[in-house]
């Protein structure tokens, strides 16, 4: 209770806070950052290097009501035909722009919902991705799976394909929650989807899972997490429900009155990482579970773990290209982002011109301060030496930097000979303890609860 004291004196169930996937935050991308700033970012590329691509399927059967992300319904196949049609144009306009030797290090396909595409789409789409990027030694293909949208025809496709590891949602196993949130997937469905993806020899296993849900209780979340538990996955990111109906609208059908309190929040993550842990599952940065032979906990051992757009990684590509609509690349010079409105995008692909809608050239401050939070999310712990090896920044100026940290959050964090770090404590608090090194004006936008 009086740890629990300490955290709300703090500031962590009141604060708002970026989720910092990205440094600066996508509200601060501007439109500074066009078509062709984008192209000389991939042109610049150097040749024989690895990178990797991220494409965005925005369709989804049915829309669930806690989803924030950039989706549109749709009950036939010939939307979802059409815009993998442009999606081609794009990945051909790519690989015009690269130079020889590009190969992909990870190709992630997400949404929306990917596996609505048929099988002989998806077969297409992969084949002209590799065409245009071909995957490089021990590559990973990752596609987000609906089990309720799944057949053994399209993940015999995926498979063909190379998907050599797949990520299903769950967000909870309860009926009357998945009601609530208007995603209702029983069990049984998702443990079929899991048995055919094994049966096809993909052996890695993503999933998710929500704490923050309406009517969601601590007795609730256990008897989900167990259901999880019981199909394996390798890992597991235990995510916060993100409630922001003035951005996602779909969430005003979601009772605000029956959300859980911060407190109770934490009740609820604490809940389920206890579980997980007892399971055999490593802790990974603030929200993510893997078991010690995943990519992800060996990545963290060796201090090679890295925050994406997706969350955490163990890719060390330096380059992230986002495909479709709303989708983020990511460049050591900056972010472009992709027309958010599908149709917006469409009609630039098809005029021949990327659909770079904005985006961010990045300062010297800028790398400095991304990596500072990158570490802070990832190891929880900054090393001056490598900061100053890495940036252009004087002791003097990092160590008053981390001291006005260090005395901002108490005992939360400590100053250390070789930097600065967040014992187990006060690692609640560390999307807070990043936001002190944060130089943007956070007003700007709305943002999740900081717990």
């Amino acid at each position: 209770m009086e740890h629990k004291s300490q955290l709300a004196r703090l500031g962590l169930f009141d604060a708002r806070v970026p989720r910092y996937t990205s440094y600066p935050t996508a509200p601060h991308f501007n439109a500074d950052v066009g078509p062709q700033t984008f192209s000389s970012w991939i042109e610049a590329i150097p040749a024989g290097s690895a990178i990797s691509l991220y494409m965005h399927v925005p369709f989804c059967r049915r829309l669930c009501w806690f989803c924030a992300c950039r989706t549109q319904g749709t009950q036939s196949a010939e939307p979802v035909q059409a815009y993998s049609e442009v999606l081609l144009r794009e990945l051909k306009m790519l690989k015009e722009r690269l130079a020889p030797g590009v190969t992909l290090s990870r190709l992630h396909w997400g949404g929306g919902t990917p596996t609505l595409m048929p099988a002989g789409m998806m077969a297409r789409l992969a084949e002209a991705t590799f065409e245009a990027v071909p995957l490089a030694e021990g590559a990973e293909f990752s596609v987000e799976i609906d089990p309720c949208e799944i057949d053994a025809a399209r993940l015999d496709a995926l498979a063909g394909a190379g998907m050599n590891r797949a990520s299903i949602g769950v967000q909870d196993f309860d009926p009357e929650i998945q009601k609530i949130i208007g995603r209702e997937q029983s069990f049984e469905e998702t443990a079929r989807a899991v048995e055919m993806i094994r049966a096809r020899g993909i052996a890695s296993l993503n999933a998710d899972i929500l704490f923050g849900l309406p009517r969601q209780t601590p007795e609730k979340i256990s008897a989900s997490v167990q259901k999880l538990l019981s199909l394996a996955p390798d890992r597991v990111a235990l995510y916060g429900y993100a409630h922001v109906p003035w951005m996602a609208r779909r969430q005003n059908m979601l009772p605000s009155d029956e959300l859980p309190t911060p407190e109770e929040r934490l009740d609820l993550f604490d809940r389920a990482a206890i579980l997980f842990r007892a399971d055999g599952y490593h802790a990974i940065g603030i929200d993510h579970f893997a078991l010690p032979a995943d990519g992800l906990a060996v990545a963290q051992r060796t201090g090679r773990l890295r925050r994406n757009f997706q969350g955490y990684t163990d890719d060390q590509a330096e380059v992230l290209v986002g495909l479709g609509a709303s989708a983020i690349s990511r460049f050591p010079q900056g972010y472009a982002q992709n027309a958010p409105a599908t149709g917006k995008y469409v009609g630039a692909i098809r005029e021949g011109r990327f659909s770079t809608a904005r985006g961010h050239k990045l300062s010297s401050e800028d790398q400095l301060r991304a990596r500072i939070i990158e570490a802070l999310m990832c190891d929880f712990e900054l090393k001056t030496d490598e900061l100053i090896r890495t940036h252009d920044v004087s002791l003097a100026q990092l160590s008053q930097m981390l001291g006005q940290c260090a005395a901002e959050f108490e005992d939360c964090v400590e100053m250390t000979p070789s930097g600065l770090r967040i014992p187990e404590k006060g690692r609640p608090l560390t999307r807070l303890i990043a936001r002190h090194f944060d130089a943007y004006d956070l007003s700007r936008a709305g943002h999740s609860s900081a717990i």
